[in-house]
């Protein structure tokens, strides 16, 4: 008996921060993800054209009579505690709102339990750390450069005042040569 696994996520506009949730049909058949093209209008996301239109085919390898895929969308998902930013092909999907295929299901690795539909995100996840260090790795640069930033500030205002450095300090050994020589009392 075939079953479908179907999972309630979050789509959100990357341009807006604002989002929908949307019934998910897991397919192991397709080869790509895609959003129903209604869905897309209806809630505003920001169309993307493709550089070549995409052909669907059906099962049997003969063109499907629907038009190419043009069209996609960059959206955040979110699953549980899990948040990624993916492209999703736009087509007519009928009933269903998205369908994530092979690609998110290779990245992800759910455990699936068949028996009662329940998905587990509890395998290695290797776009969403690759995602989550590239993001880290942003941080960790951007704190470099700021650091970097004042280390170079210190150098330059040390190298700028160098000099007065030096006047300084003959300032001080001067100063201890006249307090020797001056009393105290005229020194204030």
């Amino acid at each position: 008996m075939l079953r479908e696994v179907w999972l309630n996520i979050g789509v959100e506009k990357v341009d807006m921060h604002k989002g929908i949730i949307v019934k998910a049909l897991l397919d192991s058949s397709m080869i790509e993800m895609f959003m129903d093209r209604k869905i897309a209008a209806r809630h505003g996301f920001r169309l993307q054209k493709l550089e070549r239109p995409v052909i669907v085919r059906n099962i049997d390898s003969i063109n499907n009579n629907r038009e190419a895929i043009i069209y996609q969308v960059e959206v955040n998902v979110y699953y549980k505690n899990y948040i990624e930013r993916i492209r999703i092909n736009t087509c007519d999907l009928g009933r269903t709102d998205v369908i994530l295929g092979i690609p998110w299901l290779q990245a992800h690795n759910p455990e699936i339990n068949w028996k009662i539909k329940e998905i587990k995100m509890t395998r290695y996840l290797l776009l969403c750390e690759k995602n989550t260090k590239l993001k880290e790795d942003k941080k960790v640069k951007k704190r470099r450069q700021v650091v970097i930033l004042e280390e170079e500030k210190i150098v330059r205002w040390a190298v700028d005042n160098k000099e007065n450095w030096r006047k300084e300090e003959e300032i001080k050994v001067d100063y201890r040569k006249i307090e020797k020589i001056v009393p105290r009392k005229f020194l204030k």
